[in-house]
């Protein structure tokens, strides 16, 4: 049996604990948030009696095989070092840390320590975009000349519409629209077409001055609200990448994928793939993802597709293997290596190179 522990409640109760229910061979036998109320809240539905409000304590009570960590970004590099250090494998939440030297130090603890570890862009996972990869992979699209992604909410345009101390809106502790969704994105491209050779980009805060939304208090967010961002691939693709929180509206995320021989669409809104070859008109390819239905997962594709990269990870653990599929620490450092190139690219309002091979 591998025994998981869980650190941080929300997306434990959201995605790890329904997905682990699915998995035979793995059981969660620990929890730890910063509130206990919330820790207990999340462990109750599950069976969970070890219960913490003490990452730290329960690491060290509890004998585990596996640590899964869903946290705020500035506690991702302690957390990870101290459960490898503990003789545990590792699943980190996204982005991997908070800059690029502490993903190093994560990728050197594990690969010290030999143990497996998956940052947890769980779309790897989702049948759709593994059926883009296949596409590009075998040619149907072409040479591809260039990458279209938009995502745009709401979330954070009503400066009233966030509570003061919302880590999301707090840069010192690893928030921001390019941390939460451009790490994704940066991930998905380098899966699709391989590694990038230069980006340009802005990570901004658009709204600032904010009024917490329970008591009306005044606050200054710090973490970037919108970001936006152009790479420059090997492969000679061009990526643009465009994320919002401040729209009065809440448009969702698009993908587009132009090649010199057909053309891919893909929407978050109803998670329909379409292709059209050549100059031809579209037609729908989408892939029915089967664990969709399975009873007990919330919907939507970021909590489905975790139950995929949970199975990879545990079966790599019980098999005594390295991981077949998803991203691993090697690919935390270079997505967050282009994440820091963006950061200084909005300061020098230039193009920053990026030195993937140096992250091996």
């Amino acid at each position: 049996m591998i025994r998981t522990g869980i650190i941080g409640a929300s997306f434990a109760r959201d995605a790890y604990l329904p997905a682990l229910a699915h998995i035979e061979g793995a059981q969660a036998v620990a929890l730890a948030s910063g509130r206990m109320e919330s820790a207990r809240a999340a462990a109750a539905a599950h069976g969970i009696g070890a219960v913490y409000d003490d990452w730290e304590k329960m690491l060290a009570e509890q004998d585990l095989d596996l640590v899964c960590i869903a946290t705020p970004t500035v506690l991702h590099a302690p957390m990870v070092k101290a459960a490898i250090a503990r003789g545990a494998h590792v699943l980190c939440e996204k982005p991997t840390a908070m800059n690029a030297g502490e993903a190093r130090d994560m990728l050197g603890a594990a690969r010290a320590a030999g143990r497996l570890h998956m940052i947890d862009h769980e779309l790897r996972f989702n049948p759709n975009r593994m059926r883009v990869a296949e596409a590009i992979a075998q040619g149907d699209l072409g040479e591809i000349r260039h990458v279209n992604i938009t995502n745009i909410g709401a979330s954070w345009n009503d400066p009233a519409s966030r509570p003061e101390g919302d880590w999301w809106s707090d840069a010192a502790q690893g928030g921001g629209r390019l941390g939460a969704n451009g790490s994704h994105q940066v991930d998905m491209l380098r899966w699709w077409l391989g590694e990038p050779a230069a980006v340009v980009g802005q990570a901004l805060t658009v709204v600032p001055d904010r009024r917490c939304k329970h008591t009306g208090d005044r606050w200054t967010a710090t973490a970037d609200d919108l970001s936006h961002f152009t790479l420059e691939m090997r492969c000679g693709a061009l990526a643009n990448v465009f994320m919002s929180g401040v729209a009065a509206a809440n448009m969702g995320n698009e993908t587009q994928v132009f090649g010199s021989k057909g053309t891919i669409t893909l929407s978050n809104s109803d998670e329909r793939l379409y292709f059209a070859k050549g100059t031809g008109s579209f037609e729908e390819i989408t892939v029915d993802d089967p664990d969709a239905r399975l009873a007990g997962l919330n919907k939507g594709i970021w909590n489905v597709s975790v139950l995929g990269a949970l199975r990879e990870l545990t079966a790599a653990i019980a098999q005594e293997r390295e991981l077949s599929r998803g991203a691993t620490f090697v690919d935390g450092l270079r997505n967050q290596m282009v994440l820091d190139a963006v950061v200084a690219s909005t300061t020098s309002r230039a193009w920053v190179d990026l030195d993937m091979d140096s992250a091996t």
